[in-house]
């Protein structure tokens, strides 16, 4: 039996006892479950220094879905690029729930693979389970906080570029802003809040008048994406005169409806004009290819420990997308200033104080929210129209 036909059968037959048949597991001529020509990680804390590493992903979704698992996948082809043949990667996509990640999760780590990605927050439980079986191998975990010797977190500091997307749309005179807001876990919470924060300096830089307690109206899909009621929910902020669609979802559905609309849109995860969204003014990207080859090389060398990494613009974790054409240059170079600033370490994104919506003080003057605080923030700011969603 030839090779190739042999590590089929085999992984064929692995796969199915785990029950993952349906989760979306690459083909055989793309070298079984995703494998892609680089490689990735290794053990657990301070593992002894590999030269050629196996890394897995797991995605939420489809890698050409045009939002979080697009960047995720991005940042695949960045770490590829820049480790090639050292590295090998594989990923499976359309893991959906905690059962198909721990099986999932089970059959990369007992078929030897160095490194374990999970790339969402709702993988957290799972990976927390299924590290503790496999204390040699490395587990990371996308927007979580539990960890152990073997299981790191890590995050983009979404709030950097949230902050700077609210201060563009402020300058401009946005003053009524509807967001389609996803889960209501901290990772969402902080964009809304670092936006708000953001729009309200804008508009009194600006010196446009404001309502400061009515600035950001927020409606929750309750999903990380769903084109058709993403669209509706729009389609419905639009039609109640908002004047600016801030999309916080998985696909750019949001940002296109806004745009059929004839409203401007404020686009997420991935550059939404370049899937159709002319109108957006900008969108918050995210620059996962960096942390993973860091993450990566430190495995390489034998020096990783587990910690919760979070990086914003001074390690290239996030930016934002070319501004769009109806950003005038004054208000674009206003914002690049402040993105330098950020750059260099300077993070104002939630600089106090800073108020909830019921007018309690949650960051007082000097000081600035903690990244704890950060990763577990669970309210918002005033300035927000909306609850918190249960």
């Amino acid at each position: 039996m030839p090779l190739k036909t042999l590590v089929a059968a085999c992984l064929t037959l692995c796969l199915a006892a785990a029950g993952i048949s349906s989760v979306g597991v690459l083909s055989v001529g793309q070298l079984s479950v995703g494998v892609r020509a680089a490689q990735a990680a290794g053990p657990a804390v301070a593992p002894a220094a590999k030269q050629r590493l196996r890394a897995a992903f797991l995605f939420l979704e489809t890698i050409d879905d045009q939002g979080w698992t697009t960047s995720h996948h991005d940042g695949i082809e960045y770490l590829k690029r820049q480790l090639g043949d050292q590295v090998e990667v594989s990923y499976t996509e359309n893991v959906h729930t905690q059962a198909e990640a721990e099986r999932v999760l089970r059959v990369y780590a007992s078929q030897g693979y160095d490194v374990i990605f999970g790339t969402t927050f709702s993988y957290m439980e799972a990976m927390d389970t299924v590290a503790g079986e496999y204390p040699t191998v490395v587990f990371m975990h996308c927007s979580g906080y539990k960890t152990r010797p073997n299981l790191g977190t890590y995050m983009v500091r979404i709030e950097q570029g949230e902050y700077l997307a609210g201060y563009l749309a402020g300058l401009m005179g946005y003053r009524n802003v509807g967001t389609v807001a996803t889960q209501p876990i901290p990772e969402v919470l902080r964009g809304i809040d670092a936006f708000t924060l953001g729009l309200v300096r804008g508009l009194k830089e600006s010196g446009i008048a404001f309502d400061p307690g009515r600035v950001n109206t927020v409606v929750w899909l309750n999903s990380w994406r769903d084109a058709v009621h993403e669209t509706a929910l729009a389609v419905a902020l639009a039609a109640k005169e908002h004047d600016l669609i801030r999309q916080m979802a998985d696909t750019p559905e949001t940002s296109r409806a806004a745009c059929q609309k004839g409203v401007a849109a404020m686009g997420y995860g991935t550059d939404s004009a370049k899937y159709g969204a002319a109108c957006a003014l900008t969108s918050t990207t995210f620059q996962w290819g960096p942390l993973y080859v860091d993450i990566l090389k430190k495995i390489m060398a034998g020096t990783w420990r587990s910690e919760q990494m979070f990086v914003g613009f001074e390690a290239g974790g996030v930016e934002l997308s070319p501004f769009g054409p109806a950003v005038p240059q004054a208000v674009a170079a206003k914002v690049l200033a402040l993105e330098a600033k950020m750059a260099r370490g300077e993070d104002m994104s939630f600089a106090g104080p800073i108020f909830d919506q019921a007018g309690a003080l949650r960051v007082k003057k000097g000081q600035k929210a903690t990244d704890a605080e950060l990763l577990s923030l669970r309210w918002l700011v005033k300035g927000v129209v909306g609850q918190v969603s249960e």
